[in-house]
């Protein structure tokens, strides 16, 4: 049992949850700055212009992406699991 085996796994699992993260969360950051240089343009500070858009472009994209977040968290799981008789023996 190498602690390498347990390091790779950990690596594996953070980038899993970045890619995960970044997958709703890029595009709420584009329409959120996109938003931000139109109130800047048109000198309009109402609060609910610039959370609205980035709630609904959030939840759009959890809803676009979940099939294919739960694909790789299977994948990532099912790998686990093969993994363990590597790392008990």
């Amino acid at each position: 049992m190498q602690p390498e085996v347990f390091v790779d796994i950990v690596r594996s699992a953070l980038s899993l949850v970045a890619v995960l993260v970044s997958a709703s969360i890029l595009p709420s950051l584009i329409v959120g700055l996109s938003v931000s240089v139109f109130q800047a343009a048109t000198s309009i500070n109402e609060q609910t212009l610039s959370f609205l858009p980035r709630l609904i472009v959030t939840i759009l994209g959890i809803i676009w992406g979940a099939h294919w977040g739960l694909n790789k968290i299977i994948e990532f799981f099912m790998e686990l699991v093969h993994q363990i008789p590597s790392v008990i023996g």
